[in-house]
């Protein structure tokens, strides 16, 4: 990235992708998450121009966008560009006002492989916007601005998990995150263990609009659990025996999703527990679990992510294997002890190749610290 650097003045600044241990689709239920802020990121160089202008420049698809921070009815794209738009819109709405600036983006994180580049583009555009303003925010009120952008610019109904691991995440910790309080625990990644990320090579065109339609019925089943129990506002409000006893009151599509949410919150606080007392047997048990309720009852999972999983639980030294992300193609993530990391790679390579035709990417990642002004 340095080598882009020509400017005297510009500032860098760098914000971590994520990989998600165990908890997935609770954020936006108000639940557990367990995520890792990883050693992939998106880097920003800026320095600062005249006026009101964003002048936005990717290096990775080599193209160029203006912003008008005076734009009174500023429009999506559906383009890259949003994300970072985005954020400086919200920034601007919740009353602090940016100055112009050229901005150059160079990200490290694989687009669509459920290891939230867009989250990592949206906070290294925050830190840098607000650096180069002189404005002083929260790191909390800085992930709810990102995620707000995504939600109500881009359009995606995400939760708040991506961006708040991406600000606040630190090296060699997970992070057991509780996305209702915002409140959080770090927990120790052993160091006799490897997260390794497989790339599936594969993204479903209904990821989308599965995410949208997974959200909704998780909405529904609230609705109608709210009216038989006693202050549920979210579905982290209710226990597996709680939805048991009520499982003939709810469409069975209902039933299995709501399911997932309530069993995967209870799984994460599990896991929270495992990873403190270093119990990775336990730890991979929970991961597996989270799959199979992933692929069945959530229906998020895919042909290819089942033959990745199934493929790492074959290998030696594996504890757990699971999809991670929103589904339907992107990544697994796997526990790996450290000493067959080398094992797991080449016997999954083979393997998924020979299957599908199609050869994956490995990512040996570790956890870092979240977003930074790089030599600031």
């Amino acid at each position: 990235m340095a080598q882009s650097i020509r400017n005297p003045s510009s500032r860098l600044f760098r914000a971590p992708g994520r990989v998600n241990l165990i908890g997935e689709h609770t954020d936006y239920n108000d639940g557990f998450v367990m995520p890792v802020a990883i050693n992939f990121s998106t880097w920003i160089s800026l320095h600062p121009r005249a006026g009101r202008k964003l002048e936005i420049h990717s290096e990775n698809f080599d193209e160029t966008v203006l912003f008008d921070l005076d734009d009174p009815n500023p429009a999506p794209r559906g383009h890259w560009s949003d994300y970072a738009i985005g954020v400086a819109i919200m920034l601007e709405r919740a009353g602090h006002r940016l100055r112009g600036s050229h901005l150059s983006i160079r990200g490290e994180v694989p687009i669509g492989s459920g290891l939230s580049s867009s989250a990592a583009l949206e906070v290294a555009t925050a830190f840098a916007l607000t650096a180069n303003s002189d404005l002083t925010i929260t790191k909390i009120e800085l992930a709810r601005l990102c995620r707000q952008a995504e939600n109500d610019f881009v359009g995606a109904r995400v939760g708040i998990m991506d961006q708040f691991v991406s600000v606040f995440g630190e090296r060699d910790k997970a992070l057991l995150l509780d996305c209702r309080s915002l409140e959080f625990k770090l927990l120790p990644v052993p160091s006799e263990v490897q997260l390794v990320v497989c790339n599936t090579m594969v993204k479903h065109e209904l990821a989308s609009s599965a995410y949208n339609e997974r959200r909704s019925q998780c909405e529904e089943g609230v609705r109608q659990l709210s009216a038989l129990l006693p202050n549920v506002r979210a579905l982290r409000d209710v226990s597996s025996s709680q939805l048991e006893e009520h499982a003939r009151e709810l469409a069975p599509i209902i039933y299995r999703r709501c399911r997932h949410i309530v069993t995967e919150n209870e799984r994460v606080l599990a896991a929270s527990e495992a990873l403190e007392q270093t119990d990775l047997r336990h730890f991979g048990q929970l991961m597996n679990e989270s799959h199979q309720s992933l692929r069945y009852d959530y229906e998020v999972s895919c042909a290819e992510l089942d033959l990745m999983v199934e493929l790492a639980r074959g290998v030696g030294g594996v504890y757990g294997a699971r999809m991670t992300g929103g589904g339907f193609g992107g990544c697994t993530v796997n526990l790996v002890s450290r000493e067959n990391v080398e094992e797991f790679r080449s016997k999954v390579i083979a393997g998924y190749e020979a299957a599908t035709g199609l050869k994956p990417e490995i990512y040996v990642c570790t956890a870092v610290k979240g977003a930074q002004e790089v030599g600031g």
